[in-house]
């Protein structure tokens, strides 16, 4: 036999046991038999074969049975591969069991495959979690506006887990609360001087139904003063009045001006029918003299008659001119002073 075929042997045989030792995990089913996890090594290589890390499963079951937790394989199996993480939800039943919460294993699976960090919310609820709210800005009824910020104490709600709100819920439901308590005060001199009133009716509301935590306590951290919104208010309702009010004037002032307008167009009208019945009259007179009703000497006594007439009237006007007193002029009043 040559060298070749000897050496083609052994890399096919050393291949060949590395391939055995993947398939069947012998460390693993030594070590689970030390630790008193009962499971034969066909079981391990079926995992081989659907894909399932051995030792994932092996090792968490090796720590659910030295905690007194009663799994199967199947169990650990199924879960991861419904897309599960066998390890956390391993950590997260011991930590319910030492801390006498009931949580079971079907309980923390739904919990997993749902998204949430099953450990987390087991240790949420054994160390419970401070959640601070953003600013709230409220108004009392005077008129004055408050800047509140709170804290919300809250613990997991095992049960409520899976279909339960999250913290954005409480978050919104505690600010509507914050924002109804103050909005309810006569004056912001009441909110000042017991804040822990807005605690009290925000507990009363029942805020953390439906959710997934259970809030254990409100505290309002500060509460400043911000502006005077009922001031604000009145002053732009002053604004938009007095708009209204020169819209108005504007209105009527267009309005006379239109008036005006179609008075002195009317004035104009009754102008030119004046103009045009005085230039009927010399037609009227010539038509006169035609038709032998009005004489030479007639004619000369109207003319006369005429001039009589402007004479009086320029001799009334000059009179009233008399009567009337002579405005002084700004040099004449320096004068006197």
């Amino acid at each position: 036999m040559s060298l070749t075929i000897i050496v083609g042997f052994l890399v096919l045989g050393i291949a060949g046991f590395f391939t055995l030792m993947y398939f069947v995990p012998v460390n693993l089913w030594i070590t689970a038999i030390f630790s008193g996890v009962r499971i034969s090594l066909i079981s391990l290589v079926t995992m081989r074969i659907r894909k399932v890390p051995p030792k994932v499963i092996v090792n968490s079951l090796i720590t659910a049975t030295k905690a007194g937790l009663e799994l199967s394989t199947a169990d650990l199996e199924t879960h991861y591969l419904a897309g599960g993480h066998v390890p956390s939800v391993i950590k997260a039943l011991i930590s319910a069991d030492k801390a006498n919460i009931p949580l079971s294993f079907k309980q923390a699976a739904a919990v997993d495959l749902a998204g949430r960090d099953v450990f987390e919310a087991v240790q949420i609820s054994v160390n419970p979690q401070v959640i601070n709210t953003p600013n709230v800005s409220a108004v009392a009824q005077d008129g004055i506006q408050l800047v509140a910020k709170a804290r919300v104490t809250v613990r997991a709600n095992i049960s409520q887990l899976v279909g339960g709100a999250g913290e954005e819920t409480i978050l919104a439901r505690v600010g509507e609360g914050i924002v109804t308590s103050i909005g309810s005060s006569l004056s912001h001199k009441e909110v000042l001087e017991n804040p822990d009133k807005i605690s009290r009716l925000v507990l009363e509301k029942g805020l953390d139904s439906g959710t997934a935590f259970e809030i254990l306590s409100i505290d309002i951290a500060d509460v400043d003063v911000g502006d005077n919104i009922g001031a604000k208010l009145q002053i732009d309702q002053a604004d938009a009045d007095l708009k209204v009010a020169e819209a108005k004037a504007e209105e009527r002032r267009a309005m006379a001006v239109a008036i005006e307008q179609e008075m002195k167009a009317k004035t104009q009208q009754s102008r030119a029918k004046v103009i045009e019945a005085e230039a009927e009259v010399p037609l009227a007179i010539a038509e006169a003299f035609r038709s032998g009703n009005l004489g030479i000497m007639d004619y000369y006594k109207l003319k006369n008659l005429q001039a009589d007439t402007t004479m009086r009237d320029s001799i009334a006007e000059a009179s009233r001119d008399d009567q009337m007193p002579e405005k002084k002029s700004d040099d004449d009043e320096e004068d006197e002073y």
